[in-house]
This record gives structure tokens, sequence and C-alpha cells, in this order.
């Protein structure tokens, strides 16, 4: 007998099966729960998650499958040419609806007080399997709770041993901190060591587990799902732009769950962007307009506040005002700060208060790989950065890189402590870091890396960006992706400093370092929290001291009450509507989630209001449309200029590494209580190289004094082989060592 002729309209590399009678297509290798997925036919599941590893241990989704024995698992079952599936006979049903009952033979009956009623996948799917009678009398076994820290929630007497969190942690988080302990009746899911989670994405547990033994603990007993509004937001700590729902019950966003965007954070989101909707409401966030008279603040309506602040914006005009705005200022915001400026005379305006060498006139730009691009590459070069606290879904998408196989190569004054081992990893003072990566050349290992490879990417961080030779740093790494065919990708240091960059919030006078070092009569600060937020926070503190501040705050704090004149308090981003560009270029909106509190207003209707108050041209539009169909954004190309090179730190001080710490990177986190007794926020600290600490007297937990010519600070010490000999790692975002520089030489010695 001849073979029946193929299909000739079935794609390559696909079989032609059959489920439920309709005939489909599947890709060789694919299982069955995913063609029926992609068919629209339901198959019950708790352990299958289209993004996991498949486990097939609940067997929840069994189907009858033509010629087989007995009911198969649909989602660990490969798709065969001419397989013919059954999805609901009585075979089927019959075996999931036994499966349903061993599932709830142990399952407490605790519905009512579950956080996770009206979301609960076990609720939904045994209305549709389950028995309305249990048939078994036994006493239902009991697990004692794990305490995993700050953020997830435990009932473990729930769990159905789906084993979603245990393959979050391995294949996403990538820190293998859940298994499973015990067999048979007994096996319980659990850290083995008792300690708290440690990822950065811990998070993400809470959405794959389709029970309540994983809760937000954050949200725990707080609201009902069927009570919240869910509104699409984004990230706004660093500039990839996770996508987002914010859930809201009367205005108050109380959670965030990850929205799917494979192109930008798929479906997961790290845990800075789910939790930090707890500094919205800190006890000192500027709830009304205030002015200060004399040496005492007064509450005062808007109308009083818009008079104070355009009476100092016109006796100070010109040459004399500095505009400066927080990187994470939104598009809206950052174009009528740029017209106010222009209406007000003044070329001195920037977003780059983070970054201490501007010699070259940089502005953040696309990366040159998209993000989703990124695991798809062959090498990668990290400079300056540890992106698994800058950008933490970046770091997973170059964990998946390294899992198909590419190479990594760091040069680092940290050896940070990535989720995949780097090929090679050099380990340098930050003085050295220019000269280290200028000496690649053909025959060097890194640069024969980049060169050989197909796919390569040159990436540079924090580290990188805000070093004080930044300008030589970013010249020589495009000379050598020029040199090597790799292709640069700069990440922007501010969430929406590609944004603002293109809508031109860059000065065509003083920028923002030159603001401070020759001091205005007067300053608009849009954003920011001055002890805090500056690349040089001693810096800004003297200049801002002497001048009359304008400020337009997200909190009254102790900073911005020293040096203000005028608090006009404004929106944060997920309690306005507003547009963000991401690190791809890619511009994102977003609609307010939650209300606005007190007196507080959207920070483009307050400066439509000074605008107005001040006569200025560009400020007769009325609602967010009539802004944004005056808006425009210009294509913005760096510069070319280089910084000299630096001399060594020499004599006996140390040169400050400088990164900035995963939960302390803006006021908001800063004010959130969970990140904030998270193990990652490891307070501030001195972090040495053992043979430095030896030769100061130091050890592990001594008290030491650090300081310089511009203040000191008293912090615990920590050592470590994995920083640069000749450096002291001190994480930026803390008060105790906000006066200190951020970068140069430091003294350390015993306190």
């Amino acid at each position: 007998m001849s073979a029946q002729p193929a299909n000739p309209n079935t794609p390559p590399d696909h079989v032609n099966i059959e489920i439920n009678g309709v005939a489909l297509t599947a890709p060789k290798g694919s299982m069955i729960i995913q063609a029926a997925d992609k068919a629209g036919i339901p198959i019950p599941r708790f352990c299958y998650h289209e993004r996991l590893p498949i486990a097939a241990n609940c067997r929840m989704c069994l189907v009858e499958v033509e010629k087989a024995p007995k009911p198969m698992p649909a989602c660990a079952t490969p798709v065969m040419e001419g397989m013919k599936v059954v999805t609901r006979s009585e075979k089927a049903l019959s075996a999931q609806r036994n499966v349903m009952e061993f599932l709830l033979i142990n399952h407490p009956l605790d519905c009512p007080i579950c956080d996770q009623g009206g979301e609960c996948e076990l609720q939904d799917v045994s209305l549709g399997y389950g028995r309305s009678v249990s048939r078994y009398a036994e006493r239902k076994r009991v697990v004692a709770d794990e305490d995993l820290g700050p953020l997830v929630a435990t009932e473990m007497t729930r769990c159905i041993h789906c084993t979603r969190c245990i393959r979050v942690m391995n294949d996403v988080a990538a820190t293998y901190e859940l298994g499973g302990m015990n067999r048979g009746e007994r096996l319980e899911i659990g850290t083995y060591d008792g300690k708290p989670l440690m990822s950065e994405l811990s998070g993400n547990v809470i959405d794959v587990c389709p029970v309540g033994a994983l809760t937000n603990k954050v949200f725990r007993f707080r609201a009902r799902p069927w009570e919240l509004i869910a509104r699409e937001s984004i990230g706004y700590h660093d500039a990839l732009g996770s996508n987002l729902y914010l859930h809201a019950r009367r205005g108050e966003v109380m959670r965030t769950v990850p929205r799917d965007n494979d192109a930008i954070n798929e479906c997961w989101l790290s845990d800075r962007d789910r939790f930090s909707h707890q500094g919205l409401y800190a006890a000192d966030r500027a709830m009304v307009p205030m002015v200060r008279k004399g040496d005492a603040w007064q509450e005062v309506e808007w109308d009083e506040a818009l008079a104070a602040a355009a009476r100092i914006l016109r006796e100070n005009a010109g040459d004399a005002l500095g505009v400066l705005a927080h990187p994470a200022t939104s598009n809206e915001e950052g174009s009528l700060l740029r017209a106010l400026a222009d209406a007000l005379g003044t070329g001195s305006i920037d977003h780059r208060i983070n970054l201490l060498d501007l010699a070259d006139r940089p502005v953040a730009e696309p990366g040159q790989v998209r993000i989703e691009e990124l695991e798809q590459a062959d090498v990668v070069l990290i400079v300056g950065s540890n992106p698994r606290h800058e950008v933490p879904l970046l770091h997973h998408r170059l964990r998946k890189a390294v899992k198909r196989g590419a190479k990594i190569a760091t040069i680092n004054p940290v050896d940070f402590d990535f989720t995949f081992a780097a090929d090679v990893a050099r380990i340098v003072a930050p003085s050295k870091l220019p000269a280290e990566l200028e000496s690649l050349a053909p025959g060097d290992a890194i640069h024969d890396l980049l060169a050989n490879a197909g796919n390569a990417v040159i990436l540079l961080g924090a580290l990188a960006e805000t070093h004080p030779r930044a300008s030589r740093i970013r010249s020589v790494a495009r000379r050598l992706a020029a040199a090597t065919g790799a292709r640069l990708n700069r990440i922007p240091q501010g969430a929406n400093a590609v944004g603002l960059a293109r809508h031109g919030v860059l000065p065509t006078a003083l920028d923002a370092r030159a603001m401070l070092a020759q001091p205005r009569r007067a300053y608009v600060l849009y954003g920011i929290e001055p002890g805090q937020d500056f690349a040089d926070n001693a810096a800004a503190r003297e200049a801002l001291a002497g001048a009359k501040v304008v400020a337009f705050s997200h909190f009254a704090c102790a900073s911005t009450r020293a040096v203000a004149d005028v608090i006009l308090p404004i929106g944060l981003t997920p309690e306005i509507e507003a547009t963000y560009t991401n690190m791809d270029g890619v511009d994102q909106r977003v609609v307010p989630g939650g209300k606005l509190p007190g007196a507080i207003r959207a920070g483009w209707r307050v400066l439509r209001a000074l605008g107005g108050e001040l006569g200025a041209a560009g400020f007769e539009f009325v609602d967010m449309a009539g802004l944004r169909a005056q808006m425009k954004a210009d294509a913005v190309r760096p510069g070319e200029g280089e910084a000299p090179a630096d001399a060594p730190v020499a004599g006996d001080t140390l040169e400050r590494i400088a990164s900035p710490g995963i939960y302390r990177v803006d006021a908001v986190l800063r004010r959130a209580p969970a990140l904030q007794a998270h193990p990652l926020t490891t307070g501030p600290r001195a972090v040495l190289h053992p043979e430095d600490a030896l030769a100061r007297g130091l050890s592990e937990g001594a008290i030491a004094k650090v300081g310089d010519a511009r203040g000191t600070a008293t912090v615990p010490v920590h050592v470590s082989t994995r920083v640069a000999r000749g450096a002291v790692w001190i994480e930026t975002g803390y008060a105790e060592t906000a006066p200190l520089s951020a970068a140069g030489a430091l003294t350390v010695t015993r306190a």
C-alpha cells in the first residue's frame, strides 16, 4: 500500500492532528495543550504554565488519545501526525473529575477568608469538575507556614503541589530558593533553610500560584478582587517600562499585577514595580501647596502658591534661573518645562541630574538591540553595570541568552552576583575602568569574543554612565563596537530619560552640573528629592541653599523644606495621565490608577496654571488632548566630546563605587515599607576587599568612618573578595551616605 499524500496546506515542520473533531496543524514537538490553547479548546490545568518548563505533576489535563490505553496528560504529550484527541469524552471527564477529587482531599475549606477567593483557579476548575460532597471523612493534613519575607505570604496547607513557584524561582528568578521536601502525602514546598526569598523577582510566585498558598503580603486582607478596578500603567523605576495593571479601590491603589507584553516584560514583574505603590501614601507626601513665610511653612490655597511661584520666576528670569527635572518626569510635563524655560528666557534646563560627566553632551538614546532581541545575542559585554539591580527583567533576558549558549564578559569594579556565570570577568577599580575598556584589542579574550560573534552586544550600565569619566567610556565603547561589529546599548539613567531628551529637556546654556557649580539665583525643581536624587548631593545642597527655589514636589520631605520657598504638590505616575518613552524608544501611555489625594494636582495642570499666571505663550490648551497636539519630539544625537583621562587615586584612600541600591533608586521606593524590609535593602554600609580592610584594621561588622572633603558617614563594614582592590563599595540612596561624593577618594578608618 502506498503512503497517504501529505496535506499540501500543512506548513513545514508541522503535523496534522484532530482535537474534538476539529482538524488542526501544530508544530512538531509541541504539546497537545499548546495546540488546544491556540485553537481555543479549553483543557483544565494547574501545573502547566505557558512560560514555565513542563512538570506534568497535577494530572488535571488528562485527555483521551486514540489508541492510547489510558488518558494522557495534555501538557506532556507531544503531537504526532494523524493524532486524534478528545478532551470531553466520558473517559477524559472521568479522569479529570477523579484528579480533582484527589486534589481536594486535603485542601482546607477556608475560601471565605482566602485572599485568592474570586480569582482562584482551583475554585474555577472545581466548579466544573468537582463533587458537591467529599467522600473522604479522614482528617485533612496541616502544613506549617514558612516566613518567606516581607513580600510573599504563605498558607501552605492550601498548596496542591503544582510546583509552579519552584519553576519560577528556578527558571525565571534563577535563585533556586524553593523546592519540594519529603515524599508522598508528606511532600511540602519550602526553602530548605527557612530564610526569606532573596530574589528581586520573587513576587512572580504570587501570580503563578493557582490557589491561595502564596499571596501578596502587602495586599493581604485589604480587599476582594471584585472590589477592585484595573487600570493600565507601566513601571517607572527603570527605563524598561514594564507593563502592569494598577488595582484600586475607592481611588486608592491597593496592588499591582503584571500585564502581558512579550516585547518588554513578558508576563513578569520586578518586585520594586509590584510593591512600590506603598510609597504613594507615605506620611510626608506633599498634600497641599505650601509657601515659606519667614522661617515657617504655611499651607495656602493654589492661587496664592502659584502667585508666589510666579513672582520668584519673574524676578529671577533669564540666566539667573535654572530648571532641573527628575529623569522619571513624563513627556507632557517635560514639554511644558521646556516651554516654561523658553518663556522665562533661560537655556539652563536639564534632567541629567544623576550624571557626573557631561563633557560629550550625552543624551539617553534607544538601544541598538531591542529588549526582546537581547536574549538572541551570542556575546554580551557588560561594562560598569549590575543589570540585576538596575533593570531586573533586562537581567532576566540576559539569563535567557546564556541558557541559549551566549557568552558573557564583564568589566566591573565589583563582581556582581548575577544569576549566570561570566565567561570572562575583569574586576578593576573605578579609575581603571576607562583604560581597561580601551586596552581591548585583537588578541584580547573579550575583543575576540566580540569580533568573532555573529550577534554581539556591548551594554553600558549605571556605573559607566555615572562615572566621573563617563564621556571617555562612551567614546571608547563606540569605537570598540565599530571595530568588532558589536551593537551598543546604553541603559538610560532614568525611567523617561529617552523621552525627556526627545522633548527638549536639555540645556542650550548651563547643564545640570554647571548649574550647581555656578549657582543660579533661583531654581525650579521638578519631582526631585534634593537630599538624595543628585549625583553630587553636597554640591546641590550648597547651590540650592542660597537660592530661591520653586519645588514641584511629590513629598514635603526635610531636604525639600530646607531649600524650597514654594512647594507645589504634584501627582505621581500611578495617579496621572501621561506618556513615557522606554529604553527601546517606544512611547507608552498611562492612565490614572488612583485618585490624587488631598489638594494634589497633576503636574501638567500645575504647569499650565503657572504658565497662565506668567502670561507665557504655549499654555493656552485646556486639556491633555490639546497639550499633546502641540507637543513634538525631535531626534537627539549625543555629542562626541571626551573628558581627559583620570589618574589613579593615590595615597591611603579608597575609590568610591557608587551603585544605585535596588530599592533606593527614587523617592517612592525609599518610602515603600515592604521593600525597605527586604533583605536586598542592605542599608548604608561600606564593602571592602579583605586586604584593604586588614590594612585599616577593619573586620566584618566593624564600624567605619568614611569621609572626604564633602562630608563624612559612619557605617558598618562588610568584607568581600568581590570588590576590586583599592575601592570601597557604598550604595547610593541612603540619607546617611548622601553627604559623600559620588566618586573620587574616600578615607576609611575605624570609628
